[in-house]
């Protein structure tokens, strides 16, 4: 905890010259207490807001702000944005008299979970940006940043959801707005640039004129998380809010600096003008960051210090800071550096790019101009052509259909990334594209091979989905389908010696929660139930990219996987395919012949395991919906009762590596 007094008590290592930014900083260690029970990795933990003080401490920074004590909420301010029922859970969630039911409870609710330090860190977060907006708002501070945790942008009214308990920069706005009126802060500007959509936060303000919120994040039509239609450009607010809610989704991931910030220029900034608020709050989440492995974007600490530049020009420059979401712990460090090197505008920004926005960013601002027209006369008139044509080349994911963006060390850096993304990803595809083989599909779909599946495929209906098109029951979005839609010749089960194990944090398909992976090689301690669909080779090919790209193209001139890797893996018994080698599952591995036909599965390679077993990536957990999907295909495919199901997924959850 820190142990500094702001403005009127205890001295503070400030500059004492007149032109000097007072900016505050709130940190502390009692927030650190909200972790998971048992110890397991989660991305949203402690070592989130120790990494950012740390490097803060290291670039001397602490030493020339204001440092502020973290005070707990009152319930009275927290009642204002959640019900009831709601603070009374969070206040008790960590007394005794819930240790027996903790965890059932935060297994019902999405994306949570709960320890007995979890209360104190809620109330101290929520409490934290209250107390910086309240000093910002009265002049003592010209602006501030708290570095809280659990974040809290997620939160609704009567539910913690997405890593969040309550609601921070909502509690705070509420409480300069209907708490503090000889304030005179009447119009309030939220800008949330998480990579997820505010919703709970746009749910608390969505009828308020006196609150302009604006979020920018990844939606893909509804698929990303927190997978609904809250964060389309369509919602707008209603009845006196309407025009006053303004939701910018990004159609794809791999966003970065130029993206975002022709969304300042040309939907931001000019809407701001006419709005013209009072102060500023940001719910400062950093997964939209270079290498954040949930997030999948591309903006770089210089990003984020031009983006809340360009924001110190409003409100005389009071801006408030609070953290949200960001799990890579180098990016969110540096981003935050960077932003309160901003605040106290220490030096001059460098280090942006050349690089302009993708085609369908453009799409996307003009989308959303045309919509908020009738609200804000600023953003009527078209843009020019000569603009909007100065776009990026074709954007290509490399994802599993199962995952997010798998990240490497060399997407730290952006220099480093964008040559990787040309030489890994985009070349080989282009070649893929050209090669003069137009009659490959008539060849392999004259071939059959078993495809055997150990996860969620293993539900016929589930795997019907890469085979028809479509999704099921829990999916958040649907799969593509393949070229020949014929269902499997024939299905049949057995069991392997390879060990089922579950990793990952967030999948697109899922939601948060890890996804079924099978080790490479063999083991005669293991065993892994699996079910074999008998599909054409051609097929097998429609899987594989859907498995593994994201942004994938039906129409491919050339697979992935021909009669000459067929015959090399017979040999070798397994192949990394280096065209789709982001995708999680692009190492093909050979499991012996079934009536004389090859059997084939697909799981990461055996370099990958390594990273699991150093927990580099996280083994985790699979969501209900997920977990539920295989039981269903385990019980069905008439391999074990109900009971049989649970514990062999909890062996496969529970057992180590």
């Amino acid at each position: 905890m820190m142990e500094v007094e702001s403005g009127e008590g205890k001295s503070n290592c400030i500059n004492d010259a007149k032109n000097q930014r007072r900016v505050g900083l709130i940190y502390d260690q009692r927030m650190c207490k909200h972790h998971t029970a048992d110890g397991d990795y989660h991305p949203e933990n402690p070592n989130r807001i120790t990494a950012i003080w740390d490097k803060l401490r290291l670039a001397g920074i602490p030493q020339r702000c204001v440092l502020l004590n973290a005070k707990e909420a009152e319930d009275k301010y927290l009642c204002a944005v959640h019900s009831k029922n709601h603070v009374n859970l969070i206040r008790n969630i960590s007394s005794k008299q819930y240790d027996s039911k903790r965890n059932r409870i935060a297994s019902k609710l999405n994306s949570i979970y709960f320890n007995e330090g979890s209360s104190e860190s809620a109330y101290l977060a929520a409490g934290s940006v209250i107390e910086i907006a309240e000093k910002v708002a009265k002049g003592e501070l010209d602006s501030a940043f708290a570095i809280v945790r659990p974040p809290g942008h997620h939160a609704e009214y009567d539910e913690a959801m997405g890593f969040c308990l309550f609601n921070n920069v909502a509690i705070a706005a509420s409480f300069l707005l209907n708490e503090r009126p000889e304030l005179g802060i009447k119009k309030i500007l939220i800008v949330d640039w998480d990579v997820h959509h505010g919703n709970g936060t746009q749910k608390t303000f969505w009828k308020d004129p006196r609150v302009l919120f604006f979020s920018v994040h990844r939606h893909e039509f509804g698929s990303f998380y927190p997978a609904n239609e809250d964060g389309f450009y369509t919602m707008v607010g209603e009845g006196p809010g309407a025009g006053y809610n303004i939701n910018v989704p990004w159609e794809n991931g791999r966003c970065g600096d130029a993206d975002y910030l022709a969304v300042w220029d040309h939907i931001l900034v000019p809407v701001v003008k006419e709005f013209n608020p009072d102060i500023i709050i940001v719910s400062a989440g950093f997964d939209a960051a270079v290498g954040d492995p949930l997030g999948g974007c591309r903006v770089t600490p210089c990003g984020y210090s031009v983006m809340l530049k360009k924001l110190m020009d409003f409100a005389q420059g009071r801006i408030v800071l609070a953290l949200e979401g960001g799990y890579n712990l180098d990016s969110i460090a540096n981003s935050a550096l960077a932003c309160m090197e901003v605040l106290l505008e220490d030096k001059p920004i460098s280090g942006f790019s050349d690089a302009y926005p993708f085609e369908s960013t453009w799409r996307v601002i003009q989308a959303v101009r045309q919509e908020l027209t009738a609200y804000w006369p600023t953003l009527a008139d078209e843009l020019p052509t000569k603009l909007t044509n100065l776009r990026a080349p074709p954007h290509i994911l490399l994802v599993s259909s199962e995952s997010d963006e798998e990240e490497d060390e060399a997407s730290k850096i952006v220099s480093e990334d964008l040559v990787e993304a040309v030489e890994d990803v985009v070349v080989p595809l282009l070649k893929l594209k050209i090669e003069d083989n137009h009659d490959w599909q008539s060849e392999l779909s004259n071939t059959d091979i078993w495809y055997a599946t150990f996860g969620s495929n293993m539900w016929k209906s589930r795997f019907l989905c890469y085979i028809k098109g479509g999704q099921v029951e829990g999916m958040k979005k649907p799969c593509s389908g393949s070229r020949d839609r014929k269902p499997p010749k024939e299905i049949l089960w057995k069991t392997c010696p390879h060990r089922l194990f579950f990793g990952r944090d967030f999948t697109q398909t899922w939601g948060p929660g890890g996804v079924a992976f099978l080790h490479p090689q063999s083991n005669s301690q293991d065993k892994a139930y699996m079910c074999l669909y008998r599909i054409t080779l051609e097929q097998f090919n429609d899987v594989l990219l859907q498995e593994n790209i994201l942004d994938h193209d039906n129409n491919m001139n050339s697979p992935l996987f021909d009669l000459n890797a067929l015959n090399s893996i017979l040999h070798e018994g397994s192949l990394s395919l280096e065209v789709v080698k982001r995708g999680w599952y692009h190492n093909v591995v050979y499991l012996g012949k079934e009536n004389d036909i090859p059997v084939l599965t697909m799981t990461c390679p055996l370099s990958v395991i390594e990273s699991f077993k150093s927990r580099k990536i996280p083994l985790r957990a699979p969501c209900k919906e997920y977990e539920d999907i295989l039981l269903r295909g385990l019980i069905e495919g008439k391999q074990l009762s109900e009971e049989e199901a649970k514990s062999y997924i909890h062996e496969a959850i529970t057992k180590p590596l």
